[in-house]
């Protein structure tokens, strides 16, 4: 934009472009179709159509050729795995991509508000529901644990190695590095690290997902209270590090262990509680798939995606 162009654009408009303000976020895409959904997660596959799994009904599939008109389709299970009665009877919290030659679907088993949980996985070489075959647990916590094991996300790293990002209020975020073979737990390092937490106030920080971009690692996480419809506080920040496991800071250089984080996207308008959302590197750039409650529509959650522009080091919705 020209400086003098700058100049005339009324002053409204220019603290909607300041980052920051309630303003400042943009609305959704425009999605239409089955987009009622939480914690979506979406990958495109080789042939370009869009398949996204979310919590809901188990693991609820959504397909798309457009990234606009979403299809709802059959749960990713045709039958529950028979170990989830030791946690729940539903699954939620997915989490797809491509790696090791095929589709990975991690997930969480647990109940809302307690600790005794379980990471699953699934493989498909499609990706499609009923073509996923459960291999089982790959992380618990129980009662007497400082973490939660839900909201998994794996991540690729350059080098090959497989890191899976999880974990919900008690004690914030954790890692654990993944064998590749296996998709579980590495036997050779078996630390379990922590990224981000709220050590003091609200323990409310949930759902990481982790992206490499020009040479740092972003973590993204949902802050404060999902699932409350309208009354939902919910909102999206974010940290970065030049080590995957870590320290991330925020912009300010606050640690996201002390209750850092940078406003990616928050409640504006009729959007309410933005989170439990995922990163996808698309042909026109990287979205930001997550779930909002629609202050228009009595707080139906529905699905939300953006664009992410990072020129400033920092990841912007627009």
């Amino acid at each position: 934009m020209k400086r003098t162009a700058l100049l005339a654009v009324p002053a409204a408009l220019l603290l909607a472009l300041v980052p920051g303000t309630a303003s400042a976020y943009p609305n959704p895409g425009t999605v239409t179709g089955s987009t009622v959904v939480h914690d979506p997660t979406m990958i495109r596959t080789p042939g370009g159509r869009y398949l996204l799994y979310a919590t809901g009904g188990g693991l609820g599939h959504r397909t798309s050729t457009d990234r606009i008109s979403f299809t709802a389709g059959a749960d990713a299970f045709t039958t529950k795995p028979s170990w989830w009665s030791s946690y729940a009877t539903e699954a939620w919290a997915p989490d797809i991509s491509y790696a090791g030659g095929k589709y990975l679907m991690y997930y969480a088993v647990s109940r809302f508000g307690e600790n005794t949980s379980a990471i699953g996985l699934a493989g498909s070489t499609t990706g499609l529901p009923g073509s996923w075959t459960d291999y089982g647990v790959v992380h618990t916590s129980t009662s007497s644990s400082d973490y939660n094991a839900i909201d998994p996300n794996l991540f690729v790293d350059d080098d090959g190695k497989w890191w899976l990002s999880f974990g919900s209020w008690w004690t914030g975020i954790k890692m654990i590095r993944i064998d590749p073979a296996t998709g579980k737990q590495y036997a050779g390092d078996t630390r379990r690290y922590s990224l981000a937490a709220r050590p003091t106030g609200s323990k409310a920080v949930e759902a990481p997902y982790i992206v490499k971009r020009n040479g740092y690692y972003y973590l993204f996480a949902s802050y404060d209270v999902c699932c409350q419809g309208t009354s939902s506080t919910y909102k999206v920040k974010v940290g970065r590090a030049t080590s995957v496991t870590g320290p991330y800071y925020d912009k300010n250089g606050v640690a996201m262990t002390n209750n850092g984080g940078t406003p990616v996207l928050e409640s504006h308008g009729n959007v309410i509680g933005p989170g439990g959302q995922s990163i996808m590197r698309d042909t026109d750039g990287d979205l930001i798939v997550y779930h909002y409650y629609d202050g228009n529509a009595g707080g139906t959650p529905k699905l939300g995606i953006n664009l992410l522009n990072w020129s400033s080091g920092w990841p912007v919705a627009y």
